[in-house]
């Protein structure tokens, strides 16, 4: 019954406008099969769970309506790769969890770099008002682009701005110190239109362990966290379990009701990174009905790839430093000293298509064809796969699908159907305790779990 509602589900929400033309095939592929894939990938619904282009506009003040030169994501790239729905990352770097001063210190040139970090702990946490900062960034984009945009809240208002033509703009907090730890702040949230909450990023935080620090802090989830859980089944809100530790992971989903996603993550089975998720974890999201979104980025696909980039960037950026404190800024010398860098530290060359492929194809078979999904970290990585350079390039994921055997049913499914489906069971769970009482801060919250 599940898999009928879902293929309507999916028909309804099929695009309106007429796709754009096909473009001549990429080098190596067969003509009518790229004709197939094409007319199949604008005809799908598309979603991506995960885009960091929300850093750019707060950052840099950069316009998702003309196409730009750079990056990855803009409407116009968007359309032109089939992409009808994208959750729009509130991101919330560790960095703004203990001291407010971080937001107003000067952006780095470059957009992956660190910022300044909290020199006093204890300190203010901005993370909040960071998040509320985003918010506003990507609404005030919809309202800069009102015949193109649509900010959603719903299954249903993002099927509805795809029928009209217009890219349907949902919003996904990654980094749960967001909320500051309150439960209050977690509501307001909600009712701003945030959809998923990742419960950590790269720092534990009050309620959660994160996979990124060496040491564990509460072991998994401890008693808020799992009050956090419960709080977002009751409103309707996606649990996300990428960036979480093991423990965190598996913790999420004993407490959860409803089903949960991994909104940007890929395969531990083929690049053995901790923000990866093992072959186990992958059934575990299917038994739950949620979905693992596969993330884009090269050094979350090919270890080889995160090992040579690792080294490269460890001994430029100690040379670097050394420059930039021999030579002042702007000056000629520093200018030829950094070319100087760049031609002994060449970029490292990505990955091919075929990497991201494999990972997709190895979700598949694990997993099962209803739980699995794309979400590409698009502006948010310093690299993306060879053949994937930015959102205009989506269709070839599904000339590679169809390629590879993958029925147009899966295809669908994975384009966005299962997103779809993942969106509306954790709507309806939520109707079903609707006038339950909310969860609320206590003074065990910072117990640990028993074990």
């Amino acid at each position: 019954m599940l898999s009928v509602l879902a293929s309507l589900a999916i028909a309804a929400a099929a695009p309106s406008q007429a796709s754009p033309p096909c473009p001549p095939p990429p080098a190596g592929y067969d003509a009518a099969q790229w004709a197939k894939a094409w007319a199949l990938h604008h005809d799908a619904l598309v979603v991506d769970t995960h885009v960091d282009t929300t850093t750019r506009i707060l950052d840099r003040g950069f316009d998702v309506g003309p196409r730009a030169n750079d990056g990855h994501f803009d409407l116009v790239r968007g359309r032109e790769g089939g992409l009808d729905a994208v959750f729009h990352s509130i991101y919330v770097d560790a960095r703004f969890a203990g001291d407010e001063s971080a937001l107003f210190a000067k952006a780095p040139v470059d957009i992956n770099a660190d910022w300044p970090r909290p020199a006093d702990a204890g300190a203010a946490n901005g993370s909040a008002r960071r998040a509320l900062m985003m918010i506003d960034g990507i609404v005030q984009q919809a309202r800069r682009h009102p015949t193109r945009m649509t900010m959603c809240a719903t299954a249903d208002e993002l099927v509805a701005a795809v029928q009209a033509g217009r890219h349907a703009a949902l919003m996904g907090i990654e980094g749960g110190h967001a909320i500051e730890g309150d439960l209050g702040m977690l509501r307001l949230f909600h009712q701003l239109g945030v959809r998923y909450m990742t419960l950590t990023h790269t720092n534990h935080n009050e309620y959660a362990d994160s996979c990124a620090p060496a040491e564990p802090r509460w072991g998994g989830l401890n008693r808020l966290g799992v009050k956090v859980v419960a709080e977002m089944n009751r409103l309707g809100m996606v649990v996300d379990v990428s960036h979480v530790s093991d423990a965190t992971f598996f913790d999420a989903l004993a407490a959860t009701k409803a089903p949960v996603i991994c909104s940007h993550s890929s395969l531990r089975a083929l690049c053995p990174h901790p923000r990866n998720v093992t072959d186990d974890m992958l059934r575990a999201i299917a038994k739950n009905g949620g979905a693992v979104m596969i993330n884009f980025n090269c050094g979350f696909l090919d270890a080889d790839y995160a090992k040579n980039r690792s080294a490269r960037q460890a001994t430029r950026r100690i040379q670097e430093k050394a420059a930039r404190d021999k030579f002042a800024d702007g000056s000629a010398e520093l200018r030829d000293a950094l070319a100087a860098l760049d031609a002994r530290f060449p970029l490292v060359e990505p990955p091919p298509l075929a990497t991201l492929v494999a990972h997709v194809l190895r979700a598949l078979e694990i997993a099962g064809p209803d739980h699995v999904g794309i979400g590409s970290d698009f502006d948010g990585v310093p690299c993306v796969p060879r053949g994937m350079d930015d959102a205009a390039h989506l269709p070839r994921l599904t000339y590679e699908l169809l390629a590879a055997g993958q029925s147009e049913t899966t295809v669908r499914k994975l384009l966005g159907g299962n997103l779809l489906r993942v969106l509306r069971a954790v709507e309806a769970h939520a109707a079903s305790r609707r006038g339950e009482e909310p969860q609320r801060n206590g003074a065990d919250d910072g117990d640990r779990l028993p074990r």
